[in-house]
């Protein structure tokens, strides 16, 4: 009668199966480890192209309405632009009366379009002048501050804002009554400043600043060089002075906020870079 006999693995057997579970198990490791790489690498990668779709969404939106020839632009450098933003657009429902100290104007509250409403503490207002046919100086925009604003009623009846404001006529504008009609349309702005500055985590960002606030951080981040604005008049030449300005480059370089592992297995922060051009409205041939 024959019958099966056991026996045991021996040591070299369980060494040899421990080392090809560790053989296993440190390639299946690696590759995980290097999944996890790639996949962190992307996601910077998407990161920073968003950061650069979004700065070229921002930043041209508003140069459009410029007009700088208008005093739109009120200071520029290679790595900033201080603006009047246009936030606001109503009409005017009556003429105003204009041979007093702060003229009232009063707007329909419907049509106004707008971000929100006018604030007399941070608002100015473009008032649009429409002058006489018989001189050059027709057409135009007249700045105002504002001083208070109320709830009031067209002639018409229809519900208004009653804007109290302070006009600044110049330019050869003659400030009497009759020149800004009823139904001009009036623009409320505030003056921005757009710019590259370093955050408190040392890193640097396209920011904005409304008014005399805070600069708050709207993209990045971005390399040192992160932002250059080239300002060029009609004629495709560089300008300094605002009033010239008819076309603005802008340059947006970002960098991914952590380094990643590059194809060659060194580690560094990616980056990507866009270059788009604005035309100003209202470009004057000088």
């Amino acid at each position: 009668m024959s019958h099966l006999t056991r026996r045991g693995f021996s040591l070299v057997e369980v060494v040899m199966v421990l080392v090809l579970i560790g053989v296993v198990t440190a390639a299946a490791h690696r590759a995980l480890v290097m999944a996890l790489e790639i996949y962190q690498a992307q996601a910077q990668y998407i990161e920073v192209r968003q950061n650069v779709r979004a700065a070229v969404a921002i930043l041209p939106a508003e140069l459009r309405e410029l007009a700088a020839s208008d005093g739109d632009v009120l200071a520029m450098s290679a790595t900033s632009i201080r603006m009047r933003a246009m936030r606001q657009l109503g009409f005017l429902c009556a003429e105003p009366a204009l041979d007093v100290a702060s003229p009232a104007l009063l707007v329909r509250q419907r049509p106004f379009y707008g971000t929100r409403l006018l604030d007399p503490g941070r608002d100015s207002v473009l008032v649009y002048y429409e002058g006489s046919d018989t001189t050059r100086a027709d057409d135009g925009w007249v700045a105002g501050r504002l001083a208070a604003m109320g709830v009031a009623a067209c002639p018409d009846g229809a519900p208004a804002w009653r804007l109290t404001t302070t006009l600044a006529f110049g330019g050869g504008q003659d400030g009497a009554t009759g020149v800004i009609p009823a139904g001009a349309p009036i623009r409320g702005f505030e003056p921005v400043t757009y710019l590259l500055y370093r955050g408190g985590d040392g890193r640097h960002y396209l920011g904005l600043r409304e008014g005399a606030g805070a600069t708050q951080p709207l993209v990045g981040p971005l390399r040192d060089d992160g932002l250059t604005l080239a300002f060029v008049d009609s004629s495709g030449t560089v300008t300094a002075t605002p009033e010239r300005a008819a076309s603005v480059g802008i340059t947006l370089r970002a960098e991914t906020p952590h380094v990643v592992r590059r194809r060659d297995r060194s580690l560094a922060r990616e980056s990507d870079s866009v270059t788009t051009w604005v035309a100003l409205r209202n470009n004057r041939r000088f």
